[in-house]
């Protein structure tokens, strides 16, 4: 069924970038008539940057010269610095796919230094490249984000991704750590997709309508997760981003949300996702054993390094747009490889896992202030994580964000957490704590 699904999207891409060329060739058509310019208008493009003379023929100026791609390139970004150790009751307590400095007691540390690069290299050729300058208090730089989309269509409806980005899966993960009220992305659903990334090739479809609504978050600064489309439908490699595939077979990931507006403006939406493919582990300590079955058929034990497992999961989003009162859910189960410490082994398990969050919109003249709660709950295996790290984890956080304008945020939160984390080094370990943690952002 799968390598039928999996037929089925190359098929209906190849198709897509039929249509993409044909509509190329149609905006190029247009691209080279001609238009001729006034005095004026001549004088003002000779004094403009990058103008040349020989560009005119008898005062004519192709539209194609009128603006060149990096003319409309935009460079924008965020910085966060965070300070984890206020009143820290256990530094023992961790969180390796949260914030580095969650545990132990490391002072200041920048968490996130983004530049995003993007524009538009032609009308259906868009681009976008995210670096990052650090990563929790070891400022080190990655790549997050380098994909270009193919418009299909004119208004934008169908388009084509490829590269690196994140992968459809939940709204939160979707949603930029630029606009999220908690600090760290839930572990039940970021669970599933270490930096939320991997190289990928993948559909979208957003009718005008919906393009509209998820502008109008942005516009409105409700914290939306941008445009990922109402409909997506595509394959990754499957072992996360910056980390070569290990095997031929690619995850299939699927999304359908949809942003309902009521009469008196509210804005509420609902979607589900799923994906499903086989993950292989590389992070595995020496003596960690996995069960097969031999070609006699019979049971034996093998290193669980290099090991293919299933990696599939389904969830459902809700998220009440704070206007004032907000309200986001989101909760998923699936399986994949997990830790099993009463036996040094990694195994197929199930996994299950969400939040609830609530919030509060309150403006105060040029001021917004965002008091919120949140519960989390996981149980089940990180599979990126050293031995597919065995989890049972519950955190309650209560904060506020605060924006004096829309080039500084503060946040402020206290979080109490149990967390049960086992892996061949530590088979038997559970953290409780609390923290109080503050953040200062700054965008451009």
């Amino acid at each position: 069924m799968k390598r039928i699904i999996t037929l089925v999207l190359v098929l209906f891409l190849v198709m897509s970038a039929s249509a993409f060329a044909e509509g190329v060739d149609k905006v190029q058509e247009s691209k080279d008539a001609e238009v001729k310019l006034s005095p004026k208008k001549k004088d003002e493009y000779l004094t403009a940057p990058f103008a040349k003379s020989e560009n005119f023929v008898n005062g004519i100026l192709p539209t194609s010269l009128k603006s060149k791609w990096f003319d409309k390139m935009k460079i924008s970004g965020y910085a966060q610095m965070r300070y984890n150790d206020l009143y820290k009751t256990n530094p023992d307590m961790e969180c390796e796919q949260c914030d580095g400095t969650y545990g132990g007691n490391d002072g200041m540390s920048f968490r996130r230094i983004r530049i995003k690069f993007s524009g538009y290299l032609h009308e259906r050729v868009y681009f976008y490249i995210q670096p990052d300058f650090a990563g929790g208090n070891s400022n080190n730089v990655s790549l997050k984000d380098a994909y270009f989309d193919l418009m299909f269509t004119s208004d934008r409806r169908w388009r084509l991704r490829l590269g690196q980005s994140k992968v459809p899966f939940g709204f939160e993960n979707m949603q930029s750590s630029q606009n999220r009220l908690s600090l760290d992305r839930n572990d039940a659903i970021n669970s599933a997709l270490k930096n939320e990334r991997d190289m990928m090739a993948v559909v979208y479809y957003t009718p005008t309508i919906v393009q509209e609504r998820f502008k109008k978050l942005q516009n409105q600064q409700l914290k939306g997760s941008g445009n990922y489309g109402m409909f997506a439908l595509g394959a990754f490699n499957g072992q996360t981003a910056n980390n070569a595939d290990e095997n031929l077979n690619k995850h299939i990931v699927t999304r359908l949300t949809y942003p309902f507006e009521l009469a008196n403006g509210q804005i509420f939406e609902a979607g589900i996702q799923a994906y499903a493919g086989q993950y292989v582990t590389t992070k595995v300590s020496e003596g960690v054993m996995a069960e097969v079955t031999g070609e006699n058929g019979q049971k034996e034990m093998v290193s669980a390094e290099g090991m293919e497992w299933d990696d599939a999961r389904l969830g459902a989003s809700f998220i009440w747009y704070a206007m004032p009162f907000g309200f986001q859910t989101e909760y998923n189960v699936g399986v994949g490889p997990e830790y099993d410490p009463a036996t040094n082994t990694i195994q197929r398990k199930p996994l299950k896992g969400g939040y609830a969050q609530m919030s509060y919109r309150l403006e105060l003249g040029q001021h917004f202030l965002l008091p919120f709660w949140r519960y989390t709950n996981y149980e089940g295996g990180k599979k990126f994580e050293t031995d597919a790290r065995s989890y049972d984890m519950q955190e309650i956080e209560v904060g506020f964000e605060w924006q004096p304008n829309q080039a500084f945020e503060l946040v402020a939160l206290y979080a109490y957490a149990d967390r049960t984390y086992n892996d061949s080094l530590n088979p038997d370990n559970r953290q409780t704590g609390s923290l109080i943690r503050l953040q200062a952002q700054i965008n451009f």
